[in-house]
């Protein structure tokens, strides 16, 4: 598959995501797909689980290329930002394996306070 090819196929699964059509969105992952979260050492294996699993994922960042794509976004959990990272990895042009960063937000520590620009 073209790296245009999965470009438009993350796209389509994240405008999917966007408008609530769970269906729509999880048809990128081959059946037997595993997503991971490393930070509460959670596994969810086949696809239907991913798909049950999920909740909206609005403001994304895509970039990748081949086989490994990665797109950056902020969810909203109780009135709180999370950043997170989705590392996807292609197999026959469905994501065969996905892993997700969330990073709390925090204060900048005092050793670099003096080059820091506070974003809003």
């Amino acid at each position: 598959m073209e790296d245009r090819e999965i470009r438009a196929a993350l796209d389509r699964h994240w405008a999917a995501s966007d408008a609530n059509d769970f269906e729509d969105e999880h048809q990128i992952y081959r059946e037997d797909a595993v997503l991971e979260y490393p930070q509460s050492g959670e596994r969810i294996r086949g696809r239907r689980n991913i798909q049950s699993s999920r909740a909206a994922q609005p403001n994304r960042r895509i970039i990748g290329a081949g086989g490994l794509w990665v797109t950056e976004y902020v969810l909203t959990y109780d009135g709180r930002p999370s950043y997170t990272v989705s590392i996807m990895e292609f197999q026959d042009g469905r994501v065969a394996r996905e892993t997700q960063y969330f990073g709390d937000p925090f204060e900048p520590g005092p050793s670099r306070a003096q080059w820091v620009e506070r974003m809003p």
